[in-house]
């Protein structure tokens, strides 16, 4: 039992970290507000999404859950990601899709 919780000691570590962030930021939110702020996206919920992608990504040795949601990120906002490559996501986002997708494929047969 004690390498169950050993085990999920950085996923309990992480889950904390964003519920703190999320507690704080809202609570910031309802004092301040940041759409007055002209940062409405700070509160947006794909936004939070990230957040919780890049928390687990630091604080979890096992990154599977991190890039997991930044992928899911990254769909949900893959028109802004296509406005931020400009003319470069002509080719250069559907090469690193391919790449990318190889690359998971070999490394999920070796296994």
């Amino acid at each position: 039992m004690a390498t169950a919780t050993g085990k999920h000691k950085d996923t309990y570590r992480a889950t904390a970290v964003f519920l703190v962030l999320m507690g704080l930021l809202y609570l910031i939110d309802r004092w301040v507000g940041f759409g007055h702020l002209g940062l409405p996206w700070v509160m947006q919920k794909d936004t939070m999404l990230l957040y919780a992608a890049v928390i687990f990504l630091w604080f979890k040795s096992d990154k599977s859950v991190g890039l997991i949601l930044l992928g899911i990120w990254l769909i949900q906002n893959i028109g802004l990601v296509i406005s931020l490559l400009g003319q470069m996501s002509t080719f250069l986002l559907p090469a690193v899709l391919l790449v990318i997708g190889v690359l998971l494929f070999f490394l999920s047969s070796r296994g």
